[in-house]
């Protein structure tokens, strides 16, 4: 590869196995391969992207960080979890949804050569745009339970050094639905005072939660507020995908660079989207609405941990995936994608480049398939094995 940047990054695997099954055209598929979802947006946000495609002003690259009500929406929300207020004009910015956001404070924060700490497994895209702005990534590893996946917030912390430029966690984790708590954020506090590192929280779905239990922002913690980037998204919690909508905050001198970052990276956010999210994010009922969409994804995983009893599956704590261990088979996760995808019509993908331990795990989706379509997981595994 002639590019040096790209020697490192593989692809994600998901749009190998989409496209295959895309190009099946089988309704008898079931699509557990990519994180769409068929639960619908707000009523609000529907309103409000009607209304804005006759609207001129929406049509158009300006502002270029994102429209006054999308950033006053945006910083509020994000304040209200986080404990704290940010100033819309300086604090906050947006971006053409979460990971362009993710990308633009890397760019910000990491020198070619410096590490970010990340947990393992975790989404290849973000591993990738941890490589493609210079950093190393630094995995510390997650450990699979009967009851879900936990990370140790002492090793969490132990893996920030002297090389250290930021840490970039996710809560709920995809693809685990790994939850990070209090003591997590508050080992990392010391250790990235000490070495004067960044926190990149990615909260892009950190009210899907399965515990019942609100988000735990990370700038709550004493000594974070001023070291925490939080990157938000309106594809996962708002159902907002196609809209291609998030949000950066964090302290005023970082948001200058971000912001920087920004007008050279993509640009802009999709104009006649802004107003829908920021009506979403607004709106009185936003946490009922998000709550009840959880509910019905917590519904459809229980459905497959039901169907999928006796197999190597680790349960969720939050999210929209699980995950398959395939050791226990004597398959690898590429041998099993294709054994699903051949025998029992079910595109799911494996994990190579998921962090170290990916390449040990097959990815379910739960978030766009309805429960009546998942009641015959058991005999298309069956099928498969």
């Amino acid at each position: 590869m002639p590019v040096s940047r790209l020697r490192d990054i593989p692809g994600i695997g998901v749009d190998e196995v989409g496209d295959a099954a895309d190009a099946a055209a089988d309704p008898e598929f079931l699509r557990l391969e990519n994180l769409d979802t068929d639960v619908r947006p707000p009523a609000v946000a529907l309103a409000a992207t009607r209304a804005a495609v006759d609207a001129d002003d929406a049509n158009s690259y300006l502002p270029f960080q994102g429209r006054g009500s999308l950033l006053e929406a945006a910083a509020a929300h994000v304040g209200r979890i986080a404990g704290r207020a940010y100033d819309p004009a300086t604090e906050c910015v947006g971006v053409a949804g979460g990971l362009n956001g993710i990308l633009n404070a890397l760019l910000a924060t990491v020198e070619p050569g410096e590490e970010v700490v990340l947990c393992d497994p975790i989404y290849a895209g973000l591993v990738n745009r941890v490589r493609l702005a210079g950093g190393v990534p630094r995995f510390v590893p997650c450990e699979a339970s009967a009851g879900g996946w936990t990370v140790d917030p002492e090793r969490l912390a132990g893996a920030v050094g002297p090389r250290t430029a930021a840490v970039l966690m996710m809560g709920p984790a995809m693809p685990t639905g790994l939850v990070l708590d209090e003591t997590h954020w508050t080992a990392l506090a010391g250790a990235l005072e000490r070495h004067d590192a960044w926190l990149i929280y990615d909260a892009a779905m950190e009210r899907i939660r399965f515990d019942g239990r609100g988000p735990g922002h990370p700038a709550r913690v004493p000594g974070l507020a001023g070291r925490t980037i939080t990157v938000g998204s309106a594809s996962k919690e708002l159902r907002m995908i196609g809209w291609r909508v998030g949000w950066v905050t964090g302290p005023a001198e970082i948001l200058h660079d971000v912001r920087l970052v920004g007008l050279t990276n993509v640009v802009c956010q999709v104009g006649i989207a802004q107003e829908a999210v920021a009506a979403a994010l607004a709106a009185p009922d936003a946490d009922a609405d998000v709550a009840a969409a959880t509910a019905t994804w917590r519904e459809r995983c229980e459905t497959i941990l039901d169907q999928l009893s006796g197999l190597p599956v680790v349960r969720p704590h939050g999210g929209w995936s699980l995950l398959i261990d395939t050791r226990p088979l004597g398959l690898s996760p590429a041998d099993l994608s294709r054994r699903l995808f051949e025998r029992a019509k079910v595109a799911a993908t494996p994990m190579d480049g998921w962090g170290p331990s990916g390449a040990h795990h097959l990815r379910l989706v739960f978030a766009n398939e309805p429960v009546e379509r998942l009641g015959d997981l058991r005999e298309r595994f069956r099928l498969a094995l």
